[in-house]
């Protein structure tokens, strides 16, 4: 049976890159939110209001990415979301979603620590090569990892979730 693979984890544990392997693995369509928000909005983001400017653009590119997926396992084949969900509220929709549509689900959850985290980005935002979606400032990068709400023991109960956390 076809499976949605979800990846969580704060900015720059190493997500991306473990995703492209994972989608080679499993002949995976990967779908990337960090993309999506980079290619359609990113020309029009506004100077001034970008926190409201950009949580209603991702939700919308979320909807459509959950469109997209149900195709895609309906079709039977896997699917990789690495959509953010750094929030628990954001994961138990999603969850939900997945259950109501009877889907199979992974949770693959990586994490590193915050100061090799932070060099990470630093690296990426210069580098621009495989992973790069868009420029994260520090001040953006501060805020998401102090967003990040890791996975505690009840959400784990019940569901495929495995845990990887890299210090190199």
């Amino acid at each position: 049976m076809p499976r949605i693979h979800l990846i969580v984890g704060p900015v720059a544990a190493g997500k991306s890159t473990f995703a492209l392997a994972l989608s080679r693995q499993h002949r995976a369509v990967r779908l990337n939110l960090d993309e999506w928000m980079a290619q359609l909005f990113s020309p029009d983001r506004p100077d001034e209001g970008v926190m409201a400017w950009y949580i209603e653009r991702t939700a919308r590119c979320i909807e459509q990415i959950w469109r997209l997926t149900t195709s895609l396992i309906e079709a039977g084949t896997d699917v990789i979301l690495e959509i953010g969900l750094i929030q628990r509220r954001d994961r138990e929709r999603l969850y939900k979603r997945v259950s109501a549509g009877g889907y199979e689900l992974t949770v693959h959850v990586l994490d590193a620590p915050r100061d090799l985290r932070r060099e990470r980005v630093q690296q990426r935002n210069q580098e621009q090569g495989a992973t790069f979606s868009m420029v994260v400032p520090e001040h953006i990068f501060e805020l998401a990892s102090d967003m990040w709400e890791p996975l505690e023991e009840d959400e784990c109960s019940g569901r495929d979730v495995h845990f990887m956390f890299t210090d190199t």
